[in-house]
């Protein structure tokens, strides 16, 4: 893997690890809901979901 890929993937790592602090995460512990989900739930699963999508775009240009 190349270097800079793997500085992607730390910064994501990193990013994430902020995004998911509780700080952070109490601000989208709000009542109502999205499509029948609860706020707080489609927060963070659509946080986890995007962070998913951006790994495997690093990890396809690596394997190009």
């Amino acid at each position: 893997m190349k270097k800079r890929h793997e500085q992607k993937l730390i910064v994501l790592a990193i990013a994430l690890f902020l995004v998911f602090n509780v700080p952070f995460v109490l601000i989208f512990n709000l009542e109502g809901a999205f499509w029948g989900i609860p706020t707080f739930y489609f927060s963070i699963f659509s946080v986890w979901l995007l962070s998913v999508i951006i790994s495997y775009i690093v990890l396809k240009r690596h394997y190009e």
